[in-house]
């Protein structure tokens, strides 16, 4: 009962994100009493995998004990500080840590409180760092066409997901959008990037950056291209003086078989855009990092044009950073990424099960993100619904992106974890037919 009871008492005052909430005249409400690893449990006892990390966050499953215990050592000592004219050692530490993990040549880290806001941070940078070097008409920003980038003003802005924007396109910046790569093949990436080229050739004068989802488009139904596209939008920035950033904010902490998804590509961006796994899924905080040539840009005698004006009230927070020092420790002790490689193999191995069924289009992977396309079914028949409350009878929590049905659990699943949420999915689409 306690279930029905926190469901009622939840609808009477909350107004849930990304969810038409009329759908839960019929659509389950879950309260969720407790988590453990890879687990959400009810109050009625029903357990439920965590297929998609919570919203792609959790990195090291739920109440994490060595995570558990940073936080608590660090609430006795201090929870929060401002961070204009102050410091703090955990801020410090993350700081060096991060700088030495991301590619080479980003020295430098802004925080904020979400991937949202950090983009909106990357984007205002690179415009005032143009505008401080004297080119004041790079205004214009250039995003990969499929993307997303959040859902405030700006990132909504650089995205091109309609679902997300075409409501609010009056509020929204001037942005040109320029072809992802139609699929995973080097030819893809060429054309694209040619493509790319051709509107720099155009519009270099006018463009302050690029920006986009490195290897993977999460929100734009997992599309997966391939790493050639990102060291040729890195020769083309250098080229005609656009800025390059990666918003790392799904992929970065090993969703992808490296650390950060540049590093498969090898390429250093002018901003990298960080937060979900940087707190293992535990607290909100996201960063910027950027190079020491753009963070002089703005180091002068007072000038308040020059000077990056840009703040929130939770910048750097101590506890956020001592859970994202705790996550970069299990990263460090427990080779993660090799154990991640190997655990996407197990997956990928599972993947191609659903090639055997007709009404899958296409299966693809990159590292631990697994995703697949089903075929022809009309928006309005709202099928991922239909999964996802499959998922939900046969305690796994699944949830597709329309036709999407795609797999991102934390990485600490177990093979009989992944065999039962393959199995799951598979029966499920299965059952569409």
């Amino acid at each position: 009962m306690k279930n029905l009871e926190l469901k009622n008492r939840d609808l009477e005052v909350l107004w849930h994100p990304c969810t038409q909430m009329k759908d839960h005249e019929v659509l389950p409400l879950i309260p969720i009493k407790k988590a453990h690893g890879v687990y959400l449990e009810d109050f009625e006892g029903n357990s439920y995998i965590d297929a998609v990390s919570s919203w792609w966050v959790n990195l090291f499953g739920h109440t994490n004990k060595y995570i558990n215990d940073k936080i608590k050592e660090q609430l006795d000592t201090l929870e929060h500080v401002m961070l204009a004219g102050f410091t703090h050692e955990p801020v410090v530490r993350l700081s060096e840590r991060l700088v030495k993990l991301t590619p080479d040549g980003l020295e430098k880290c802004f925080y904020s409180d979400n991937g949202s806001s950090a983009v909106e941070v990357a984007l205002k940078m690179s415009y005032h760092a143009h505008l401080n070097d004297g080119k004041k008409n790079k205004t214009i920003f250039v995003s990969l066409s499929n993307s997303y980038h959040g859902e405030t003003i700006g990132a909504l802005s650089v995205g091109d997901v309609e679902l997300y924007k075409d409501t609010y396109k009056p509020l929204l910046l001037k942005t040109i959008q320029t072809p992802v790569p139609s699929d995973l093949s080097i030819k893809a990436a060429q054309d694209a990037a040619y493509e790319f080229e051709e509107l720099c050739k155009e519009k270099a004068d006018e463009i302050s950056a690029i920006i986009l989802e490195p290897l993977i488009q999460g929100a734009g139904s997992m599309h997966m291209y391939h790493t050639e596209f990102l060291v040729l939008v890195r020769e083309i920035c250098n080229k005609y003086d656009v800025h390059l950033i990666a918003d790392e904010v799904m992929v970065g902490f090993g969703r992808t078989g490296e650390l950060f998804a540049c590093g498969k590509a090898n390429i250093t961006p002018d901003f990298i855009v960080l937060s979900k796994g940087l707190t293992a899924g535990y607290l909100p905080l996201s960063v910027v990092l950027t190079t020491n040539d753009i963070y002089a840009k703005f180091y002068c005698n007072y000038n308040e044009h020059k000077a990056f004006l840009h703040s929130h009230s939770y910048t750097g927070n101590a506890l956020a950073c001592a859970c994202a020092n705790a996550t970069l420790d299990i990263f460090e002790n427990d080779n993660i990424i090799e154990k991640n490689r190997v655990i996407a193999k197990y997956m990928g191995d599972s993947l191609q099960k659903f090639l055997e069924l007709k009404n899958v289009e296409s299966i693809r992977q990159t590292g631990m993100i697994c995703a697949i396309n089903l075929k022809g079914y009309a928006p309005e028949l709202r099928i991922g619904l239909k999964v996802y409350n499959y998922g939900l009878e046969k305690g796994v929590l699944l949830r597709p992106l329309g036709n999407v049905i795609y797999f991102m659990p934390p990485y600490i699943i177990t093979n009989e974890e992944i065999d039962k949420m393959m199995n799951t999915a598979y029966d499920a689409i299965k059952l569409l037919d």
